[in-house]
């Protein structure tokens, strides 16, 4: 789904995982704990035309998250979080990315998403922890990643994967059947037989990464009663390898 760039100084997001066509493919992000039917009843009420989520969500962490307890690199300070929650949270490296067209016109997690992303690079990534109630906010300009950067993701994907990457044409409309159909002539097509997990699959031509070059990053910690820390840093000078960061404290 996505790896993370973390390369010396330089402040770089995840590369999402996309196609370099009109399609792009689809990231995972979802809520790992399953509620039960029978509790959401007693604070979901549906009504004709809407349904009420009476349940007030408290967060509470003891982490103290401030300007004068994050490293003065933001890249650094996500890099500390993730080591600290990845064995905590499940799927930690997932993430909400959002891109919107020319026109301004907003998608998120699914769609179009490379086109938009080649006609408008500005984007933003939510990364949200529930199980350890921290949240990561990105903002910055998306590019496009090395040929070779893409293929060695492409190569650590299970063969299922490599396989779907040429059978999808993610986001365009597809009859009931057709997509298996498509698989099963992929398989064919590179003589792919049940246990050659190591077979050989070249990544296709239109499939590649991105990656956000962040000029905004936010830290989120939630906390009782709403009053939650949030830190920001906002990108003010220095190179793309060595940026300056102003650090703030917002109010929740």
């Amino acid at each position: 789904m996505a790896y993370f760039s973390l390369r010396s100084s330089r402040v770089t997001a995840p590369l999402v995982r996309a196609r370099l066509s009109s399609t792009h493919r689809r990231h995972r992000f979802h809520h790992p704990i399953a509620l039960k039917m029978d509790a959401m009843d007693s604070y979901v009420q549906e009504e004709a035309d809407k349904i009420k989520v009476t349940r007030h969500q408290q967060y509470d962490t003891s982490y103290v998250l401030s300007p004068t307890t994050v490293h003065p690199n933001p890249l650094e300070q996500f890099r500390a979080w993730f080591k600290s929650i990845k064995d905590e949270v499940h799927e930690p490296e997932a993430m909400t990315l959002s891109t919107a067209t020319a026109s301004g016109i907003p998608s998120s997690r699914t769609s179009r998403k490379s086109r938009e992303l080649s006609e408008n690079p500005n984007a933003s990534l939510v990364f949200y922890w529930q199980e350890v109630h921290r949240q990561v906010r990105v903002l910055g300009k998306a590019e496009k990643v090395s040929r070779e950067d893409s293929e060695v993701y492409y190569r650590s994907r299970p063969l299922g994967s490599r396989i779907g990457a040429w059978a999808s044409k993610q986001s365009s409309v597809v009859g009931e059947d057709e997509l298996h159909q498509h698989f099963k002539d992929v398989e064919e097509h590179f003589g792919v037989h049940e246990g050659d997990e190591n077979k050989d699959i070249p990544i296709p031509d239109f499939w590649g990464g991105w990656r956000i070059i962040p000029t905004e990053i936010e830290f989120w910690a939630g906390k009782p009663s709403r009053l939650h820390d949030r830190v920001r840093y906002l990108r003010i000078d220095g190179t793309e390898e060595s940026p300056e960061w102003k650090i703030e404290r917002l109010s929740p």
